[in-house]
């Protein structure tokens, strides 16, 4: 009777970590020369105080909307803030009109479809969705 209870632990210990086992993947399009970006690269693309890639072409980032569990994972795992100060900021800068927040859309799906078509998006998605139809620049862990 107890080995029940066993197998449903381990099995949600087993769930558990092939979930903190998942990655967020930062693509560009496939023809992007960019093939890596630096974390304060990313966050400054991000947070609007860069607006162009490496090579000075301009970029398009791409972000979910924001109930997305994926987008707080990003910010929070890029930044190490809580998703609450994100929003505030850039609350703040819209407000300003320093800088342009990135243009949401509503599914990875989508981001994805953009990254393809577009020669200057950047976008994140789970690691587990990229195809080769897009290149990874840079990983975060969840």
């Amino acid at each position: 009777m107890k080995i029940l209870p066993m197998i449903a632990i381990l099995m949600m210990i087993s769930s558990f970590s092939a979930f903190a086992e998942q990655k967020i993947a930062v693509i560009v399009n496939i023809n992007n020369p960019t093939d890596t970006l630096s974390t304060k690269q990313l966050i400054d693309l991000y947070m609007g105080k860069l607006i162009a890639f490496p090579n000075g072409d301009r970029a398009a980032p791409l972000d979910l909307p924001q109930d997305s569990t994926l987008r707080t994972d990003f910010y929070q795992q890029l930044t190490n803030k809580p998703i609450g100060s994100i929003n505030a900021y850039w609350s703040r800068v819209k407000f300003s009109g320093h800088a342009q927040s990135p243009l949401s859309v509503d599914t990875s799906e989508q981001v994805l479809e953009r990254v393809k078509e577009i020669d200057n998006a950047i976008g994140y998605v789970n690691l587990n969705d990229v195809t080769d139809d897009v290149k990874v620049v840079y990983t975060l862990a969840q």
